[in-house]
């Protein structure tokens, strides 16, 4: 028998690994310039809109003239992703957004003098065609990893683009917050189509990418074949609802404006400060899981996350200091970005490719939705219960759905990253 080498080679992990793929690196890009523009967007309209009608039942019906159409058209959507040629699907649909952006500009703008009513009017049919295009976006997207990088990398790729995501989300609120406050809306507006329009110039960098699904059943079959597997497949099933009903009761990042405006009386700076806040501290986690990864014990992690979550909407919604509110934001996207980490890894896991962009959807009717449903139910309950006790009662209805998962799902907790690995080859 050889002796056994008294000095073996430690290989570590690259945490560059996916980013060694030029494709990779545009998709990066792609998302970036796109999430800039839209946490933009987000800041300038919700600022816009609380300020024409200084009515929080208005400001959450933003987001629900988003998730409507975006629920919709989803399975849809879905479908479509799987037997389509993803380049091609992602321009028609980053056009679509294009366009919207460019109306947004001209119905804003300070030299068209509309009446307020009517902009608002406008402006929520605009951000329902958003919505249809977000319908579409995030199964192509969804699609298009695992045609970029290696099954093995899914982790590692998955870091870098929430990364990106959150990156452009510390940026994007903050800028947009301060060109609204310097030059106005109009000039808000004109970096959000350019940044839209970098986005789009990303795509174009892509290979093209055929469908591996070629439907063999009436669309109503193949549909139902994706809603199965996800209903079968237990712990997605449970990722899912958990977030749906944990961001649903925790969307008071929708009262911002509210706290920005009232409270610390700084407008639509103060605002993105706030919205960056928890993007910042998203941004930081995020990089800091790229050395060390929470996918050890994945499902007891997501768990502590959403608690954490629960308890970080708590305190901002208790605290009269501007200071110690971007603190408890910061831990806020923090723990966020760790359950949203771990749960597009198991996602990715346990997708088979053919069925990518139909589970997809699924995933956006349930993770999708919940935010712009949880900004409406917080403007709701903000519009009957006052703005503190809504915060706080979106903060602990939240620990409670992660506790209530925690009951049902304790033989979940002890699965390591690789048991998952196992039982998907199985």
């Amino acid at each position: 028998m050889a002796d056994s080498d008294p000095n073996p080679v430690v290989t570590k992990p690259d945490p560059f690994a996916a980013l060694r793929y030029r494709e990779f690196k545009s998709f990066l890009g792609m998302r970036f310039f796109f999430t800039l523009a839209y946490q933009m967007q987000a800041v300038v309209i919700a600022y816009h809109i609380y300020d024409l009608t200084h009515d929080p039942l208005k400001l959450g019906l933003v987001g629900l003239c988003e998730v409507i159409p975006a629920i919709c058209i989803a399975l849809y959507g879905g479908y479509i992703a799987d037997k389509s040629e993803k380049r091609g699907l992602l321009i028609r649909i980053f056009s679509g957004v294009w366009l919207a952006s460019v109306l947004m500009l001209f119905i804003t703008s300070e030299y068209l003098h509309l009446k307020e009513d009517l902009i608002v009017l406008i402006m929520y049919g605009l951000v329902s065609c958003i919505g249809i295009a977000r319908g579409f976006f995030g199964p192509a997207t969804f699609s298009l990893m695992s045609k970029i990088v290696p099954k093995e990398l899914y982790p590692n790729a998955s870091t870098w683009s929430t990364s990106s995501f959150q990156l452009a989300t510390v940026i994007g609120p903050s800028l947009g917050g301060l060109v609204n406050w310097l030059w106005g809306i109009t000039a808000a507006y004109t970096v959000i189509v350019f940044f839209v329009s970098v986005a789009l110039i990303c795509i174009f960098t892509f290979k093209k990418h055929p469908a591996t699904y070629l439907p063999t059943q009436d669309i109503f079959n193949s549909l139902k074949e994706g809603i199965q597997f996800v209903f079968k497949t237990k712990m997605m099933v449970w990722a899912m609802s958990l977030d749906l009903f944990s961001v649903f009761f925790g969307g008071a990042v929708a009262l911002l404006p509210i706290f920005a405006k009232d409270v610390f009386h700084l407008g639509s700076f103060g605002l993105g400060m706030m919205r960056g806040a928890a993007s910042l501290g998203a941004v930081i986690t995020m990089l800091g899981m790229t050395r060390f990864s929470p996918m050890a014990k994945p499902w007891r992690n997501l768990l502590i996350a959403v608690t954490g979550f629960g308890l970080s909407i708590i305190c901002y919604g208790l605290s009269r200091n501007f200071y110690l509110t971007l603190f408890f934001l910061f831990l806020e996207g923090s723990f966020d970005s760790v359950s949203v980490l771990i749960r597009q890894t198991i996602m990715q896991l346990l997708t088979p490719d053919e069925m990518r962009g139909r589970v997809s959807a699924v995933n956006s009717m349930f993770i999708g939705s919940s935010n712009e449903i949880g900004e409406f139910e917080s403007g709701l309950t903000a519009k009957y219960m006052r703005l503190v006790p809504a915060v706080v009662f979106g903060g602990s209805m939240t620990i409670g759905i992660a506790f209530f998962t925690w009951l049902k799902t304790k033989p979940l907790i002890k699965l390591s990253l690789q048991d998952i690995n196992e039982q998907t080859t199985k």
